[in-house]
């Protein structure tokens, strides 16, 4: 994995972003307890992160695209036929001393970009996010709750932090990969990056529509045979597992949509059908 490899952008066809999903549910089937697994392991480490006093958000935050890289370094070794570790996460800063330099780059900038973000949401919504979390942490009565949660500065700071969450994502979507695959600089590989999405706009949208289409749609099957038996109460609970595995397979496609990008080499029995 240290060798550079010959990458070259192309676009691909919009019913892909349907495939990626495919894929990553047929990757999950063959270790879903190693992936599963992985992810878990991401979440613990980022809750122990965040007790760090100061500085435990932006740990968490820098770790993100080492998250997902890593996803596709275990799905890259899933379709080898190998089991996945622990070890997926680092060996990013295992390869040369540049391409370490550039992930911690990658790590850093994301961070800075995301408290920016946070920050500005902050001051546009007047901290009403912040206001209304802590009322849900210490337990408040509902009505407080609820006169917190109809605040109209809420909308707007979420709507800041969605749609420039999702700008950041673009840059970044490769990036990881670009520099560990591909040997690119930071610049290079958040350019291409975005070329790469702008270029294949189609497949990426109709990606994030399934995506947000299966996860409605989930929810509301779930909660809906829940209440039907009366068990509304552990739906809740349902929906978090769930939820969680979705993560996981959502992580493991990462590797499928750059595959295709950059026409990198994936196993044939996986990418056989493109139907």
């Amino acid at each position: 994995m240290s060798t550079t490899m010959q990458l070259h952008l192309q676009n691909v066809p919009a019913r892909n972003g349907r495939l990626w999903i495919r894929h990553g549910f047929k990757v999950f089937q063959r270790q879903p307890l190693a992936l599963a697994g992985l992810f878990g392991l991401f979440l613990f480490a980022g809750f122990v992160a965040m007790l760090i006093p100061g500085v435990g958000l932006l740990l968490t935050m820098a770790s993100l695209p080492l998250l997902s890289l890593g996803f596709m370094l275990a799905t890259h070794l899933v379709l080898q036929k190998k089991t996945p570790t622990a070890s997926v996460f680092v060996a990013p800063l295992k390869l040369t001393t540049e391409r370490r330099r550039s992930q911690l780059l990658l790590c850093l900038g994301y961070a800075g970009a995301m408290l920016v973000i946070g920050l500005l949401a902050d001051w546009i919504d007047g901290g009403s996010t912040r206001d209304l979390q802590k009322l849900i942490a210490e337990n408040a009565d509902n009505e407080a709750i609820a006169n917190a949660a109809t605040d109209p500065r809420l909308f707007w700071g979420l709507a800041t932090r969605m749609s420039l969450m999702g700008l950041l994502s673009v840059p970044y979507w490769h990036a990881p990969a670009l520099v560990h695959w591909g040997g690119q600089g930071v610049a290079q590989a958040l350019f291409s990056s975005t070329l790469a999405l702008w270029r294949n706009k189609a497949a990426f949208a109709l990606n994030m529509l399934l995506w947000g289409g299966l996860l409605m749609g989930v929810a509301s099957v779930v909660s809906l045979v829940f209440a039907l038996i009366g068990l509304a109460q552990v739906a809740p609970i349902v929906l978090m597992a769930i939820g969680l595995m979705l993560s996981t397979v959502f992580y493991a496609s990462l590797y499928f949509s750059f595959v295709d990008c950059f026409m990198f080499g994936a196993p044939q029995d996986v990418l056989d059908n493109k139907a």
